[in-house]
């Protein structure tokens, strides 16, 4: 069956890798972020994030349709802004102005925003405050929340070098739906397996979310993986050798970052919008879920 060149299921010249849309004898393995059509190296237009192709530079979908048809849309279906770091810059200034906050206001703000099960911790006083008592807001507000200057310098710097090319791949909502999600899966695993006064505060469970959300960007986009593996590898050595390290925020905001990253950019075109606020629901649940039998067993 005869196919039209600009079709994304353009054959592969040879084997399974498909072949360029244009020219249909040369493989590639590398697709445009629009459109997903395979597009070989001369065909490559580089973009903020990836290549595309000819035809969506020039703002058609190359299948005659008018150019407002086909706006320009990220790898996951988002619109491109003309500021495509807006919501990092923004995160990145919530954070300071807490830190801020911290040096003005002193321990007393770190005792009311701070991630803790309960406190004071049994057998000593009943407990009068932390998330099983009731203060839920603690699983996101630990999330904006530092102490130390070297702390929020290494989160920061995180935030910054993962953040904007990520949300410039996955658009604004989506991008911050996974931090928040990220950050949310790093306090409900502390929450669950920590030591019940133990407190914990820091954005690193958002950012490992964004150092698993890269990978899995990256996997899909056919990018060389070795880099995020290396820098990977590096911050799991950190988490499980450094002292005072809340290991348990590193590998939940990892699981939760990867998982809602993988269905935000592997949702089929067709039902996408569908299927990656499916994948975030099933995210939410799943944190709802660990804090609640947490809570059980804390109060029961």
């Amino acid at each position: 069956m005869d196919q039209a060149p600009g079709s994304p299921d353009t054959p592969a010249a040879a084997g399974g890798t498909p072949g360029c849309y244009r020219h249909p004898e040369r493989e590639t393995g590398v697709r445009c972020a629009r459109c997903e059509r395979p597009i070989c190296p001369d065909c490559m237009v580089s973009a903020s994030v990836g290549f595309q192709c000819p035809d969506c530079v020039k703002g058609t979908s190359g299948n005659g349709q008018a150019p407002y048809a086909s706006r320009p849309r990220t790898i996951a279906g988002g619109t491109v802004a003309a500021d495509p770091h807006l919501i990092t810059k923004i995160l990145l200034g919530l954070n300071l102005a807490v830190f801020v906050a911290v040096l003005v206001v002193g321990d007393r703000l770190v005792d009311e925003l701070a991630l803790v099960g309960e406190w004071p911790p049994p057998p000593y006083y009943v407990p009068t405050e932390g998330v099983a008592e009731g203060q839920w807001y603690r699983l996101l507000t630990a999330v904006f929340l530092h102490q130390a200057p070297w702390h929020i310098a290494f989160n920061m710097l995180g935030l910054w070098w993962l953040g904007g090319p990520l949300e410039a791949a996955l658009g604004r909502v989506r991008y911050l739906a996974l931090y928040l999600l990220s950050g949310l899966g790093g306090s409900a695993l502390t929450y669950w397996l920590a030591g019940s006064g133990q407190p914990s505060l820091g954005a690193s469970g958002a950012i490992f979310g964004l150092l698993g959300a890269t990978a899995v960007l990256m996997r899909r986009m056919n990018y060389d993986m070795r880099p995020v593996i290396v820098l990977l590898v590096l911050n799991l050595v950190f988490t499980f050798t450094w002292a005072n390290i809340a290991w348990q925020a590193h590998i939940g905001g990892l699981v939760v970052g990867a998982a809602v990253a993988y269905g935000m950019v592997h949702a089929p075109r067709e039902r996408r919008a569908l299927v990656q606020r499916v994948t975030c629901l099933v995210a939410l649940l799943a944190i709802v879920a660990v804090v609640w039998i947490r809570t059980l067993q804390l109060t029961g």
